[in-house]
C-alpha cells in the first residue's frame, strides 16, 4: 500500500472518530502561551464542522490588538489576508469561511502560526485534511507554529510523513500546550 492511500485511510478514520466524540472545546489556553503573547502577528484560519474551533481565540487576538491574517484559497496555495473582525469582509465558499481583501504580500512579520490537524504526533508532525494546501504553506511561513488537536489527538506513534512535510513546534489541546524539540 503506497504512502499516499495509508495518509487517506488514516484521514478517514480519524475523521470518523473525531465525529462520534465531538464536544465542543475551548482553546483559550493558548492565549497564555509566551509565543502568542508576545506575537504582533498571527496567522490562525477559520474551523468548520468538527475542527477545534479557532471562533473565541480568533476574537482573543483581535481584542489584544494584534494584526491577524487568515487564509484563502487560491489556486493550488493559500495566501494571507488580514481580517480586522468585520463579519462583512468574509464569504463561504464550500463549508470553508475567507477571508475578503486584498492578500498581504509580505508575510516576514509573521510570529505565530496556528495550523489544523487531525492528529499530531510525538515529533510534531501533523495529518491535515489532505488538500496540501498547510503542507505548501507551512514551507514558506516564518514564525511559532501550533496546531490545535482535542484530546486524544495527540500520539506517541508516528504519523505517516513525507519528505515535503514540515514539524510544528508545538501542540494544543483544551488543557495543554505541548512543545516539540527542534
Amino acid at each position: 500500500m503506497n504512502q499516499n492511500t495509508v495518509k487517506q485511510e488514516l484521514r478517514e478514520r480519524l475523521r470518523h472518530e473525531r465525529g462520534q466524540k465531538f464536544i465542543p472545546s475551548n482553546f483559550d489556553i493558548i492565549l497564555k502561551s509566551p509565543e502568542i503573547v508576545a506575537a504582533s502577528t498571527i496567522a490562525s484560519y477559520f474551523s468548520y464542522g468538527f475542527e477545534p474551533s479557532t471562533t473565541e481565540i480568533n476574537k482573543a487576538f483581535l481584542k489584544a490588538g494584534k494584526r491577524l491574517l487568515l487564509p484563502r484559497v487560491h489556486g493550488q496555495d493559500l495566501e494571507w489576508i488580514q481580517w480586522s473582525g468585520d463579519e462583512s469582509e468574509l464569504k463561504v465558499t464550500k463549508k470553508i469561511t475567507e477571508p475578503i481583501g486584498k492578500a498581504v504580500k509580505d508575510l516576514s512579520h509573521i510570529e505565530v502560526v496556528i495550523v489544523p490537524a487531525l492528529h499530531i504526533d510525538q515529533s510534531g508532525y501533523r495529518l491535515g485534511q489532505g488538500g496540501g494546501y498547510y503542507d505548501r504553506a507551512l514551507t514558506y511561513l516564518p514564525g511559532w507554529k501550533i496546531g490545535l488537536v482535542y484530546t486524544g489527538e495527540l500520539t506517541s506513534q508516528d504519523l505517516p510523513r513525507d519528505a515535503h512535510d514540515i514539524a510544528l513546534d508545538a501542540a494544543a489541546t483544551p488543557s495543554i500546550v505541548v512543545r516539540f524539540k527542534s
